[in-house]
């Protein structure tokens, strides 16, 4: 198992050039970055890989259409070009998504379409396609279920999609690939200091095993996301707040609700922020919110008052109005947004670009910024630990290196659901060719195998039926209901590749049926799926 392998590296290796706390997008980011600038370079996740707000976006590769509004151009410039790069490093993930503005007032065509010709032109060579005006009639083809009374014509613009926790996923594999280490439910305990209470390194322990290391660094990066304040407090019980969570949730609906490839954008709901509706995966996500939270949580929870917001928003502007019977899936994201200067600031105003803060111990912590900006996040963050001299300097060499799973965009065919895997669907199609079982669905509705569990096990580091359902396969996302039925079937085969006890597969089904019930809307009883 790739785990063990990588436990093994920390029990030979102590010392290391940079130590990574947290493998979401900025924490995976960052190691790859250290890595492949040839530091030895280790990360650390205290749950699995893109447990938090990594796996939970609206499944966007975008320039931020919203901070083009608010004037914030260096940000929307900066995310555009990362956009580009990211469609390249990642084709098998990010794809050119086509997005339908529809305009309910005279003047919306003409000024949608000049301010995404703005966007257009910031994207310089890295455009994924031209914004065009389209008439009505346009409009209700490409978006059949949209609402026609008052419509007068449509804005058509490109951004990327792409799926947030398989990227994770792949970047740990990258990372290992280039010869870092990486390992999931091993939690960071304490930082250890030397003299002149300068950062020396970590104590961590396997959530696991409940075996603890002792493990030196000369730079350590804190990239927890709304947990930034946990490490913070580590290290200075008496920092000042640097993160505000901000929830954000989203609604998946069956494709019936939006038969069409083609994504809706409403520029401007009733409490004047954004709404999505994007094809993915087959399904429809819809989202989303923005609403100050008090304490983080792994598994945060949807608001009665976002779900409504969502779903009467989307009977606005749906002729096929979603009710919560209809909702497939609710998942609820929280964004580490920086703390706001000044005290009732609203989170619209707070801003949305990354900051690198360096404590007094040499603590560097990054905190803000978006999937998007990943790589560039990561690059600003070890160019901040060469700037403090905790590491000799050398130069970032990701902005044009494949990611792991990587291939040619016209070789990627997004009809078979392996899509994901990208070079490594050779490898899983030879699993099932070698044993037919593999072969299997797990569920009659959906196309994923009984070989992709075991390839998540073997190959992807995944260690609960959570990670293998929520954040390898995605089904938790797609259908919770279909998630619940094939819990126990999914753990009975993990036990067998981890080698595990029917009390594990009592227990592991469990845990993933009471998490699952917080992503519907209804009560469901579990059918049983052999």
């Amino acid at each position: 198992m790739l785990r063990n392998k990588e436990i093994q590296k920390i029990k030979e290796t102590t010392d290391w050039d940079v130590i990574v706390i947290g493998g979401g997008a900025s924490g995976l980011g960052s190691a790859l970055d250290a890595t492949t600038r040839g530091y030895k370079t280790l990360l650390l996740e205290s749950h699995d890989f893109a447990k938090g707000t990594s796996s939970r976006s609206t499944k966007l590769v975008h320039g931020g259409v919203r901070y083009l509004a608010q004037g914030d151009v260096s940000l929307v410039r900066e995310a555009l070009r990362e956009r580009g790069l990211l469609a390249q490093n990642a084709a098998h993930l990010v794809k050119n998504q086509s997005f339908v503005i529809p305009n309910y007032t005279w003047w919306g065509g003409p000024y949608y379409r000049f301010g995404l010709g703005m966007y257009d032109l910031l994207a310089a060579g890295l455009s994924l396609g031209k914004t065009k005006h389209i008439n009505k009639e346009d409009t209700i083809k490409a978006l059949p279920t949209i609402e026609p009374k008052d419509l007068h014509s449509g804005v058509v613009y490109k951004d990327g999609q792409f799926d947030d926790s398989r990227l994770a996923v792949n970047l740990a594999q990258t990372i290992v690939d280039e010869g870092g280490a990486v390992i999931n439910y091993m939690k960071v305990i304490d930082l250890t200091k030397g003299e002149n209470n300068q950062l020396t390194g970590v104590k961590a322990k396997d959530v696991l095993s409940g075996e603890e290391y002792e493990l030196k660094a000369k730079a350590i990066i804190n990239a927890t996301g709304v947990f930034t304040n946990e490490v913070l407090n580590m290290d200075n019980p008496d920092h000042r707040k640097f993160v505000v969570p901000s929830q954000g949730i989203h609604l998946v609906l069956d494709r019936s609700f939006l038969p069409t490839d083609e994504a809706l954008m409403i520029p401007k709901t009733s409490d004047g922020r954004v709404l999505f509706a994007v094809p993915w995966h087959d399904k429809v996500v819809v989202g989303t919110t923005d609403t100050l939270i008090e304490e983080p949580s792994f598994e945060p929870k949807a608001l009665e008052k976002e779900i409504e917001f969502v779903l009467e928003t989307a009977r606005r502007f749906l002729t096929k109005k979603p009710t919560r019977e209809d909702v497939k899936s609710v998942f609820a994201g929280l964004r580490p947004l920086a703390a706001p200067e000044k005290e009732g600031q609203s989170t619209k105003e707070v801003s949305r670009s990354h900051k690198v803060i360096v404590s007094d111990t040499g603590l560097i912590t990054i905190t803000g910024g978006k999937w998007t900006t990943y790589r560039q996040m990561a690059e600003d963050v070890i160019d901040k630990a060469i700037e403090e001299g905790q590491l000799e300097q050398r130069i970032c060499v990701t902005t044009h290196m494949s990611i792991h799973g990587n291939m040619p965009q016209d070789q990627v065919d997004r009809d078979n659901h392996l899509y994901i895997y990208g070079s490594d669907i050779p490898v899983i199609e030879y699993l099932q060719k070698e044993k037919p079982e593999f072969k299997e669905k797990l569920h009659p509705d959906y196309d994923f195998t009984v070989g992709e569990v075991v390839w998540a096990t073997r190959e992807e580091m995944a260690i609960k039926v959570e990670d293998v359902l929520a954040r390898r396969v995605r089904l938790l996302f797609l259908d919770a209901r279909a998630a619940i039925d094939v819990a126990e079937k999914t753990a009975k085969i993990m036990a067998k590749e981890l080698d595990k006890d029917e009390d594990w597969v009592k227990k592991e089904t469990e845990e993933f049926i009471s998490i699952a019930k917080n992503y519907l809307l209804v009560d469901y009883t579990p059918k049983e799926i052999q």
